[in-house]
């Protein structure tokens, strides 16, 4: 069903254009939406493809992530690419057509962690897709033209929208140093952890186990190029209990579990390190105090990435890294409500949707 949102300032059918409407948890739906219109320094982009992210579903299920709550109607959608329209990038050299990705993180540039060079980091970051501030489920969105990265004329809509994700995990395997011929386990073959592993297996990892409780995730992972898979952690423990250190180098938590940060713990080996990605369900959890402090473990949490854009352009470009090989799905923006529910039950052994506007 296509609704007008009447929360919406009035406007002409020409200033009004399709979108997703979200309106707290379990609502979402397709509809019309006021046109953006770029502002000075910004470019106006019509959206090609839009990926449906691990945090639009936490959204989704609970209406919220810590303090970014759902409380008015608001558009979805922080992983996309487009094309530049309407002559609005002219000032920037980027003609009408240009397909761009885009960084949703807009940081303020002026506080002490953007001082720092830490702008993932900003608390006063303006973030597209995250409420109160409208993402790129629609037809057009605005964005101030830093955020913008012309790709190469060789990629895909899809390709270039999946570099936010991709930059995710380069972010996270920063975090973690891999060093080559470390033994590396990864809780959670969803995207990120998918992308994970697919980076590590170029990065030095000796072995790489993907633990999660899906036969068919666990799958894909063995599909791109896992060393070994596991249902659980005690699975992955067994396997290991006579090897020298009887755990993982590095462990990097990608799952949506309040356990995952202890089961993560769990399998990592003595003096290891841990990388904690996702976010888990209910904003909380917990660790075994005994266990963290006994092994000497690093912990690191990741938050979003840090300028990664031209490095995860570059691993595309070269081949290195096929950002398609998790797209499971691709659906009409118009069944943004069946993507949704597709993604929060594993319907038809779903990884990873492309919506396209």
């Amino acid at each position: 069903m296509t609704i007008t949102d009447p929360q919406q300032p009035a406007a002409s059918v020409s200033c009004m254009m399709p979108a997703a409407i979200m309106r707290g948890a379990h609502h979402i739906e397709f509809g019309q939406i006021a046109r953006p219109v770029a502002q000075p320094g910004e470019v106006l982009i019509r959206v090609q493809a839009n990926s449906v992210c691990g945090s639009d579903l936490h959204y989704w299920h609970e209406g919220k992530i810590g303090s970014a709550v759902v409380s008015e109607a608001f558009t979805p959608g922080h992983e996309f690419a487009g094309v530049v329209a309407e002559g609005t990038g002219e000032p920037y050299g980027l003609a009408d057509g240009t397909l761009v990705a885009v960084d949703p993180a807009q940081p303020c540039g002026h506080c002490f962690w953007c001082h720092e060079g830490n702008h993932h980091l900003c608390p006063n970051m303006i973030f597209v897709g995250g409420p109160p501030y409208p993402g790129a489920m629609a037809q057009y969105i605005a964005v101030p033209f830093g955020t913008v990265y012309p790709v190469p004329s060789t990629f895909t809509a899809a390709q270039a929208a999946l570099l936010e994700p991709l930059g995710v995990a380069m972010h996270a395997l920063d975090l973690a140093k891999l060093r080559p011929g470390s033994h590396l386990a990864i809780l959670g073959a969803g995207t990120i952890g998918l992308y994970i592993q697919m980076l590590a297996r170029i990065s030095g990892a000796l072995t790489i186990a993907v633990i999660d409780p899906l036969d068919y995730r666990r799958d894909k992972a063995l599909e791109l190029g896992a060393t070994s898979v596991f249902a659980d952690v005690p699975s992955y423990l067994a396997s290991v209990k006579d090897t020298p250190t009887r755990g993982a180098d590095v462990v990097i938590e990608a799952t949506t579990s309040p356990l995952g940060p202890r089961h993560a713990t769990e399998a990592a080996r003595i003096g290891g390190k841990v990388v904690l990605v996702g976010i888990p369900d209910g904003d909380e959890f917990t660790l075994t105090g005994s266990q963290v402090r006994r092994k000497g473990l690093t912990i690191k949490l990741s938050r979003r990435m840090g300028d990664i854009y031209p490095r995860a352009i570059e691993y595309v470009q070269s081949g290195r890294i096929d950002v398609n090989a998790i797209v499971t799905h691709t659906l009409p923006l118009s069944q943004v409500r069946d993507a949704f529910e597709m993604l929060a039950d594993y319907k038809d052994e779903v990884i990873k949707v492309v919506l396209q506007p």
